[in-house]
């Protein structure tokens, strides 16, 4: 485990093997061990960095809310710190807003983009709502909030079939304070719409969608690409794709990184 300092917070990541870089940033209530089994088939071939965000993991929380922008800033930290001009980074669901913003702010260092599970589209006025909900929800019953949130994201013929990988999970997320997922679903609430910035084709993007996504809506979200070059890959299950469709997840994307 290597930190760095960023606005004097610490931000804690991963480095292994050599070669092009890739990026790994994980999702809201997740952490940078979650990329494990990926970054041991990844980094035979790659130089893989794996990094926790703001609040999460071992990355000190930076204050009420993490913006995807401060979010994008420590990455960008992290990449100066290790002298690497240029990445390819896969973000997973609020990772994939965190990429998207670094992508707008430093579009040099960007080679390729993964939106796993994500989405360029700003939140509906629902779903802020939603958001608002969840925060006085984890305010009142931690533990309770963070159980349910990690079983609601696996499409419910999987929540059987992976019990196993979803306590695993659960118990990761459960070492995210609560500042830190407080502080997120703030900024994820008012990150700005990065469409018409997706739409400008300035590299090679990938869509990873779950049909079954019981949190981003698969008609609503694969619309997003349409009229640009992103190639899309649907599966047919939930916001876990890393997880619920790990081998053929695992082949696709080294296609991709080629």
């Amino acid at each position: 485990m290597k930190n760095i300092l960023y606005k004097n917070t610490k931000i804690s990541f991963t480095d292994s093997g050599q070669g092009t870089v890739i990026v790994l940033l994980h999702g809201f209530l997740e952490n940078k061990k979650m990329w494990q089994e990926y970054v041991a088939l990844f980094s035979e071939n790659y130089r893989v960095i794996t990094i926790d965000l703001l609040g999460h993991g071992e990355s000190d929380c930076l204050g009420y809310v993490h913006s995807m922008e401060d979010n994008a800033n420590a990455v960008h930290e992290v990449l100066d710190h290790l002298k690497i001009e240029k990445a390819i980074v896969l973000g997973h669901s609020m990772g994939g807003y965190v990429g998207l913003a670094f992508a707008e702010l430093f579009p040099k260092n960007i080679n390729k983009l993964v939106l796993l599970n994500s989405s360029s589209k700003a939140d509906s006025h629902d779903k802020k709502i939603n958001r608002n909900r969840a925060i006085k929800a984890v305010k009142q019953n931690y533990v309770n909030f963070v159980s349910l949130a990690i079983a609601n994201l696996f499409s419910e013929n999987n929540r059987t079939r992976l019990a196993d990988e979803i306590e695993k999970v659960k118990i990761q997320a459960l070492k995210t304070p609560l500042q830190g997922i407080v502080a997120s679903l703030e900024g994820m609430k008012i990150r700005k719409d990065r469409e018409s910035f997706l739409k400008q084709d300035l590299f090679p993007v990938l869509l990873v969608l779950g049909k079954k996504d019981p949190v981003l809506n698969y008609d609503e979200n694969s619309t997003q690409i349409e009229n640009t070059t992103a190639k899309l890959v649907s599966f047919d299950d939930g916001h876990m794709s890393q997880i619920e469709n790990k081998e053929e997840l695992k082949t696709i994307l080294l296609d991709f990184f080629e």
